[in-house]
């Protein structure tokens, strides 16, 4: 008799070895892409000190913003299947969320400049 209340999923796989194998080592690239830019990244907050002077500081955040932006966009691609779609497809996703960084990136700096006038208006 067969049981219906187990779910045996080696036995619904459909896929060889051979494709098994690449998939496995498709998540082993992933996980080394992200672990080596969270480690730059880590590195980079870490030593800042030690390997630039005071004046880099904002090359440094602009490195921070770029490098999030690339894992933010690789986990989408990979982890989300977004990768696998046709370009068309992606542009509709990943548009709107780009012209908003974009914007969320305008209003920072417009702002804290207006801040910075402000606070050196009141002193």
């Amino acid at each position: 008799m067969e049981r219906d209340d187990i779910i045996e999923y080696s036995l619904d796989a459909h896929h060889s070895e051979e494709e098994g194998a690449k998939i496995r080592r498709n998540i082993w690239m992933v996980t080394l892409f992200l672990a080596v830019v969270t480690t730059i990244e880590v590195t980079l907050g870490a030593y800042w000190k030690d390997w630039f002077d005071a004046s880099a500081w904002n090359m440094i955040k602009w490195t921070y913003v770029v490098l999030t932006l690339v894992k933010a966009t690789y986990i989408v691609m990979s982890f989300m299947h977004l990768g696998d779609e046709r370009k068309n497809i992606r542009m509709i996703i990943l548009a709107p969320y780009a012209f908003f960084i974009l914007y969320l990136l305008y209003i920072g700096l417009v702002e804290s400049n207006y801040v910075h006038q402000m606070w050196e208006h009141f002193l």
